[in-house]
């Protein structure tokens, strides 16, 4: 399938929330696949952000006072825009990403099952809640969610389709207005997605995107809305989170990540190979829950090193619009020297590469051959830091104690996938992980999937969640509304203070023994 047209990009960017006639510095769009220039878009400023942020202030307004079903039915429509326009979608995600097409439909499927998911459930999420009272059935106690106002993004490049706007359906769907500022390598694929919520019925204003850089447009976000959500690099993310607690708004972020799968003895180990494939090089391995660390039981390391080997190597690489390459390009050069850089060191100071090692020049740019090494220690640069790209490292374990000791061995604590004879089994290790998500007979996609179940880090590998309800309340203020009846809750007139505060320390007594209380 064809890149997008020229005509494609210059709709996409009058979308951007820049004046057309402003004087500002452009930035250029590649394509990974080959290095050549597919469009440019302009580099905003702290005045753009601004506008942005007020005109969806205003939009927010009206928008939040729409009954919640008149929102879901935004997100439905939406949802039904993504399934159909889904072609041209995956396009412009490879187009800027140089990921395979399997890993661009992914983003698609995700989005899709994101807004159907809100645009369900959230009715009920969102509903008024009855609470005990101060006094039993002398106290009505109601919490309400109210909208934090307008929520920032700050979304990444390795997914620029479903985290450009999964958070944000959440966001929209709470009652919120949405600025984003998508990565500068990916605009046009954020704007795509966002282009058919316009389509849907959402007030352009409303969910505003802002092209530039971080230092800038990011800068500027933080310091104008009410609430931020971060997907990014564990440095950036504490950076932020400094920068949000000096203004006392809420923030949450998915960081980094050096994903452990345990295997144990007793599986099939073709079927665990084949699985871990997808798990370790899914989007060339640039994926914050993807696998970068195997801890393997003693017994069969050897047998699954082997087999695990030999099918990396067998790994179709491609830079094609089709189904056929089971991995793409990696996105930039600063990636490339990233992987190729971990690999190199990891090779000088002692590792062995069984399978891959090596950039494929041949193919395109930026691409790197699926790497497996073993032999890692905790002395090279892959031993503990996240690669973030198609690199994984095999570790020979005497049994699951030591494999659940090393796997939790890490300052992250993102995703991990477990392995094991009998699910059951699989199931008691799973509990044990300091993980947020944690896959038995999967790799990610099961936890990822989940949408009605939360999903994040522990330790630096980030703070709060998404999916699920956690994921559409932390936009929102919980708000408590207790309407006192017959009884006040104080001394009433005629009655001394002595026989009020004996009569009220009998009634709580006694709600020991209510139901529920």
């Amino acid at each position: 399938m064809p890149v997008p047209s020229p005509d494609v990009f210059k709709r996409l960017a009058a979308h951007i929330a820049i004046p057309a006639e402003a004087q500002r510095d452009s930035s250029t769009v590649i394509e990974p696949f080959t290095g050549n220039t597919l469009a440019t878009v302009p580099m905003g400023t702290a005045e753009d952000v601004e506008q942005a942020v007020r005109r969806a202030r205003a939009a927010q307004k009206s928008w939040s006072q729409l009954p919640v079903t008149a929102r879901a039915a935004v997100l439905n429509r939406y949802h039904d825009l993504v399934l159909e326009r889904r072609e041209q979608l995956i396009d412009m995600a490879q187009a800027e990403t140089g990921k395979s097409r399997l890993a661009a439909a992914e983003e698609i499927m995700d989005v899709a099952l994101t807004a159907r998911y809100y645009a369900r459930a959230s009715a009920k999420l969102l509903a008024p809640k009855r609470r005990q009272g101060l006094f039993p059935g002398f106290t009505k106690t109601v919490v309400h969610h109210q909208p934090k106002g307008v929520v920032g993004v700050i979304a990444p490049w390795n997914y620029p389709l479903t985290l450009a706007v999964t958070d944000a359906l959440a966001a929209l769907m709470a009652g919120n207005g949405v600025v984003i500022k998508p990565d500068r390598q990916t605009p046009h694929t954020a704007l795509a997605a966002i282009e058919l919520l316009y389509e849907a019925g959402l007030p352009q204003d409303l969910y505003a995107v802002v092209t530039g850089a971080g230092s800038v447009v990011g800068t500027a976000i933080v310091e104008n809305t009410d609430y931020l959500m971060f997907t990014g690099s564990t440095a950036t993310g504490r950076t932020l989170a400094e920068q949000t607690g000096r203004r006392l708004i809420g923030f949450s972020a998915e960081l980094g990540g050096k994903n452990p799968m345990i295997v144990t003895a007793g599986v099939d180990i073709p079927k665990v190979v084949n699985a871990a494939i997808r798990a370790c090089f899914a989007n060339s391995g640039q994926l914050c829950i993807s696998i970068e660390r195997l801890y393997v039981e003693q017994s069969i390391a050897e047998e699954f090193t082997r087999a695990f080997a030999e099918r990396v190597r067998a790994v179709k690489l491609g830079a094609g619009y089709d189904y056929g390459p089971e991995m793409g390009s990696l996105a930039s050069q600063d990636q490339l020297d990233t992987v190729s850089a971990q690999v190199q060191d990891a090779l000088a100071k002692g590792a062995t590469a069984v399978a891959g090692g090596k950039a494929r020049p041949d193919l395109g740019p930026f691409f790197h051959e699926p790497t497996v090494l073993t032999g890692v220690t905790d002395e090279m640069d892959c031993g503990r830091n996240e690669t973030f790209g198609p690199v994984v490292s095999i570790y020979p374990v005497a049994d699951v104690e030591e494999a659940i000791e090393r796997a939790n061995d890490t300052e992250y604590g993102l995703n991990a996938s477990v392995w094991a004879a009998t699910r059951a089994q699989g199931e008691a290790i799973g509990a044990r992980l300091r993980a947020g998500t944690v896959n038995v007979n999967e790799g990610y996609a099961a936890a990822w999937g989940s949408t009605d179940a939360p999903m994040g880090g522990m330790g630096t590998s980030g703070m709060g969640r998404r999916h699920g309800a956690e994921g559409l309340l932390k936009y929102t203020e919980s708000q408590t509304v207790a309407t006192q009846r017959l009884v006040p809750a104080a001394p009433p007139r005629g009655v001394s203070q002595k026989a009020y505060t004996s009569t009220v320390f009998a009634l709580v007594k006694l709600m020991k023994h209510l139901p529920g209380r």
